[in-house]
């Protein structure tokens, strides 16, 4: 072959994934086009792409065209919008920080979003749309801004899940708290809370896009730097790439973008974390996608085929009415759940992602102390909620009452506030003990019942019973709350057992599964009656009201048993929280002792679910400031954890019935409140 020839054979070579990546391009657009021409023609009147090409001319009747351009064209273009605008800040997020798990969802720009929106909505601030999207924008980008501080750029994918994570559940505790103290201003908000790309004309489109594709066109601009800071901070400080403005100018973009997306749509979720993993194979076939100038707008228009996909997929497979009430953002929910466990698997350990505990052990004496000031305030915490509350008592009302002198008023009080109490502290201590055995079996510091899925397995048991039983009773009410656990934990653990338990992908698969979970509890209350879903969302909230003592039974009996057994085994699970290695030197059957401690955690964790509805992060809080107090030794941290459990839903549910009395927030709500400052402060502790 002479030169000439082999550098026209070299120039093929060069050109042909060129013309490669346009073919990849075209297909990618002609897909989001056939997507969105066969979502124009799915509705409750049946719409060929004859009556379409009709209306899009202006030769169809007045009714078929007033749906299919005020309402099926508009939801159409939404989507591909919508989709567009997450998947591109998803990209350009995971090009900056240089972790695959960056996205609109795992930095919690949509919760903020959607609480900024919230509180608009319930301060009876009448603003254009255009408006409501910067005040979308700001409180995306201040969630981001935390996540993202939290987090560290570039230091641990399972740190920013995790960051992302509280952070959301703190964001939406005060969100549904807000649905629950303004129901009738919120209406309709739950709904729109979930996602949905329908529209009513293209007013809210026209106005939008513009934001959208102003960030899109703000990305382009800095992609180069973009792929600097994809290389590394010192490689992109090297070649002048000013490294902190980059990132900041490429957050607020991407927040920018979310913001819109959230104000059109409502927030879709996990559009922004599967989008740019769907393209990031091609990289390696075509380079040219490995450049954020092409790769950016590539996973936009995967995002925008994942949401016109969903949509469709979803029409397709229910019927037309039944499709108009289910939001397309639970159908990318459930997906991007499975895809999130699938990254579990394709994820590697990073060091530092998990905050490591101290080693200490304390002497008796401080134990005895530690243990005498938490029944003190447990002391305290019981005769606050049985005294106060929108009825005011004293306690010679509490002993006539116990002595069957108290009169009709106060005995109403009584009967009504006692189990309420007793619901409280004793879902806290099944909640702690939960925690306290999860951690120790898993060796993960981080590990509770919220985070691995197994109380939003026990939601979706126990609402599914809540919106389709009527009258549901207590036991009834903790077996489905018992099967949804026990279905959340059979399947994180049985996963994350391939990998020996280990810490990221425990986590991540916890996570996911609790995404998918929350997903379909999403569903079933936005398919069921006002009044079931009322029911649901107070029971979701974690509230006691309404509890009689049969209703605590359970949790009762099952927190006797637990801590009997914990105590009575508690070298066992001192020598499983060590290592895999030491138990079976002593002769120990690991498998068959961890599996009986996850057993009873989940059957703690569903009693504490059927008694007090879903409850987060005392299964983190308690035994973390248990080991905090009194060492490792079991037979110390669980007696701690417990009482600590207790005190603080005991202390969350009385907070919730007198701050705002005679209105009410459940005691989830609180906790999650005074959890997500504890979570922060434990990534804060494994960033130093």
């Amino acid at each position: 072959m002479t030169a000439t020839a082999m550098t026209r054979k070299a120039a093929e070579l060069r050109k042909t994934p060129r013309a490669g990546a346009v073919a990849v391009a075209a297909a990618f657009v002609l897909l989001v086009a056939v997507l969105a021409v066969v979502d124009i023609t799915q509705g409750t009147a049946s719409a060929g792409p004859a009556e379409v090409w009709q209306a899009l001319t202006g030769r169809a009747t007045a009714d078929d065209a007033s749906v299919l351009i005020a309402s099926r064209l508009p939801r159409a273009v939404a989507g591909i919008l919508v989709g567009l605008a997450l998947g591109a800040a998803g990209a350009a997020l995971q090009t900056v920080s240089r972790n695959v798990l960056a996205a609109p969802d795992t930095l919690a720009v949509n919760a903020g979003a959607q609480l900024a929106l919230t509180v608009l909505t319930v301060t009876g601030v009448s603003i254009p749309l255009l408006a409501s999207s910067g005040a979308a924008f700001a409180g995306g980008l201040a969630a981001a801004a935390l996540v993202l501080g939290l987090s560290g750029l570039g230091t641990g994918t399972v740190r920013l899940v995790l960051a992302g994570t509280a952070l959301a559940l703190g964001l939406n505790a005060v969100n549904d708290a807000l649905f629950l103290l303004f129901p009738d201003s919120t209406d309709g908000l739950y709904h729109w809370g979930q996602g949905g790309i329908g529209q009513n004309g293209f007013g809210g489109v026209l106005q939008m896009a513009p934001v959208a594709l102003a960030g899109l066109a703000g990305l382009l601009l800095v992609a180069h730097r973009m792929d600097a800071l994809a290389l590394g901070d010192d490689a992109a400080r090297g070649i002048g790439v000013p490294v902190r403005a980059t990132r900041i100018t490429v957050v607020v973009l991407a927040a920018l973008l979310a913001a819109s997306a959230v104000t059109l749509a409502g927030p879709i979720a996990f559009v922004g974390l599967c989008a740019p993993a769907l393209v990031r194979p091609l990289r390696r076939r075509f380079p040219a996608f490995g450049r954020s100038r092409s790769g950016v707008p590539l996973a936009g228009l995967a995002g925008a085929a994942l949401v016109l996909g969903a949509d469709v997929a979803l029409r397709a497979v229910v019927s037309p009415e039944l499709a108009v009430a289910v939001p397309t953002g639970v159908v990318t929910s459930v997906v991007g759940a499975v895809f999130l466990v699938v990254l579990a698997f394709r994820t590697r350990q990073s060091p530092g992602s998990t905050p490591p505990d101290r080693l200490r052990i304390p002497g008796r004496f401080a134990f005895s102390v530690s243990v005498a000031l938490i029944a003190a305030a447990l002391v305290g915490v019981v005769v606050g909620g049985v005294l106060l509350g929108d009825a005011k008592l004293l306690l010679g009302d509490v002993v006539n009452w116990l002595a069957g002198r108290a009169g009709q008023g106060v005995t109403f009080v009584l009967d009504t506030r006692v189990p309420r109490v007793a619901a409280a502290l004793l879902a806290g201590g099944a909640l702690a003990l939960a925690g306290t055995l999860v951690q120790g079996v898993s060796r993960n510091p981080l590990a509770e019942p919220g985070v691995l899925g197994i109380s939003g397995g026990g939601a979706l048991g126990a609402v599914l019973l809540v919106t389709t039983v009527p009258s549901v009773g207590t036991w009834e009410l903790a077996g489905g709350a018992f099967a949804g656990s026990a279905a959340a934990a059979a399947l994180v653990f049985g996963l994350a057992a391939r990998s020996g338990f280990e810490q990221n992908r425990l986590v991540l698969v916890g996570v996911g599964v609790a995404a998918g979970s929350l997903a379909l509890v999403s569903l079933m209350i936005v398919l069921t009656d006002p009044f079931n879903a009322t029911k649901a969302l107070t029971w979701l909230s974690g509230s006691t009201y309404g509890r009689t003592f049969p209703d605590v039974l359970p949790v009762a009996v099952v927190l006797v048993i637990g801590i009997v057994l914990a105590v009575a085994r508690r070298r066992e699970l001192d020598l499983i929280s060590l290592d895999d290695d030491t138990p079976r030197l002593l002769g120990l059957a690991l498998e068959r002792g961890r599996l009986g401690f996850l057993a009873l955690s989940v059957l703690l964790s569903a009693t504490a679910v059927a008694a007090a509805g879903t409850i987060g992060f005392v299964g983190l809080v308690a035994p973390h400031a248990a080991r905090a107090l009194v060492g490792r030794h079991h037979v110390r941290v669980v007696p701690v954890s417990v009482l600590l459990g207790a005190v603080l839903v005991g202390t969350a549910d009385l907070l919730g019935r007198t701050v705002i009395a005679p209105a009410q927030l459940g005691a989830g709500l609180m906790t999650a409140v005074i959890g997500t400052p504890y979570f922060v402060h434990l990534l804060l502790r494994s960033r130093r």
